[in-house]
């Protein structure tokens, strides 16, 4: 069984620039029996070959290469305008891998130095990388801005990974980073103490309703009526190519009616998320939209099929303290929910908080987290994998086909 998460990797604008594929052959990280390198081979085999766009969304994906990824030569197969390779701190980076590295240059792949140690072993390799990244966790400021001033000029762009605050993330825009990885996009930026904005407090009821177990039209028409901006979006879209409407709007239910309750629940999912996130990463807008699929699929799995529509609001709104700037003990307090949900998201407790925590760890790669998790619950592991990379492949799917007709 073959475990994938992706991290995104963020420029200066807090846009994603690429993502990191990290992989695993089994919950618990082991290889038992096999060569851990060679299935790590059959992964990216499987990953690249078959759901490299669903996964990576067009973007450039950080690939960690083991040394004898580099000596066989693997990379080779794969599209070299896609692929960053990250060479491995392990590595030790003696002639052979530094010749490898230069073929690969050669053949036009890009290079990153991964958990970077400035020593003069590695000094042949850094005249060939393109990107060097370092380490938050494990240096301290005067050298990551060392490092900084070491580099930078030469061409090389800088990646500040394992950024866990907002704090360290304006450190290193200041000192001079241009890519940014880790958690710091996903808490708020500031812990203000009032109500959400009505405008956006609007969108948060309006995915309420269209979440709820009993879709009713006649109470999304309502609250869409009261909110301007939500008809002219769903006028703009059903008028739009993506939709290709060929009869007039009699009134709002009629427009409602004419989606139909299925494409309605997704369209307003990431028109709500999209309003709400405006001016936050991009993949604020992405995140909650894989863990709210994800967690809706997990609901039979969990023995709980019932539940799936809560479970798709719980992942949407795990997010919102982050997209709104607000503690989710204000969001929550304008939102009616159900108990189960907000014990979830403020208690941390519960089963409903045990999916969105596998959820979670599957973002972050937390092989380890999972693992307690599905043995706790009692789940066959080998279920989850598939549930996860159809979440992302949902998500691409819909944003792809429904966010650009939609005004932001």
């Amino acid at each position: 069984m073959q475990f994938l998460a992706r991290q995104p990797i963020l420029d200066r604008k807090r846009e994603v620039f690429a993502y990191e594929l990290l992989f695993r052959d089994g919950i618990q990280n082991s290889c038992e029996g096999v060569n851990p390198e060679i299935a790590s081979t059959s992964v990216l085999d499987t990953t690249f070959l078959i759901g490299l766009e669903k996964i990576t969304e067009g973007r450039r994906m950080f690939v960690n290469c083991p040394r004898s990824f580099l000596l066989r030569g693997y990379f080779s197969l794969f599209p070299r305008d896609s692929v960053v390779i990250e060479i491995l701190e392990t590595i030790k980076p003696d002639q052979e891998v530094v010749d490898a590295c230069a073929r690969l240059k050669q053949e036009g792949f890009l290079l990153a130095l991964d958990d970077f140690i400035d020593t003069p072993e590695w000094q042949p390799l850094v005249a060939l990388a393109d990107f060097i990244k370092v380490d938050f966790r494990l240096t301290d400021r005067e050298e990551r801005q060392a490092l900084v001033a070491r580099h930078a000029g030469k061409g090389i762009r800088m990646l500040a990974e394992k950024v866990e605050t907002q704090d360290e993330f304006t450190e290193a825009l200041k000192m001079g980073y241009s890519l940014f990885q880790g958690y710091f996009f996903c808490r708020p930026e500031m812990m203000q103490h009032h109500n959400v904005p009505a405008s956006k407090l609007a969108y948060l009821e309006l995915l309420q309703a269209a979440t709820a177990p009993e879709f009713n039209i006649d109470d999304l028409a309502a609250k869409i009526k009261h909110e301007a901006s939500i008809t002219f979006r769903l006028l703009r879209y059903l008028n739009s190519a993506v939709f290709g409407l060929r009869s007039e709007v009699h009134s709002i239910p009629h427009a409602l009616s004419l989606l139909g309750e299925r494409e309605l629940r997704k369209w307003i999912a990431v028109v709500s998320v999209g309003v709400m996130a405006d001016g936050k990463p991009d993949a604020l807008l992405t995140i909650p939209l894989v863990r709210g699929r994800f967690c809706e699929l997990m609901a039979p799995v969990v023995g709980i099929p019932a539940h799936s529509s809560d479970l798709f609001l719980l992942g949407l709104l795990s997010v919102m303290d982050a997209i709104l700037d607000q503690p989710l003990t204000v969001v929550l307090a304008d939102l009616p929910v159900r108990k189960e949900i907000k014990e979830a998201l403020l208690a941390r407790t519960g089963l409903y908080r045990q999916v969105l925590d596998i959820a979670i760890a599957h973002e972050r790669a937390d092989w380890e987290k999972i693992n307690a998790l599905v043995s706790k619950l009692k789940l066959d592991e080998g279920k989850i994998p598939p549930l996860y990379l159809a979440a992302v492949d949902w998500s691409t799917a819909l944003r792809s086909g429904v966010r650009a007709p939609v005004p932001g």
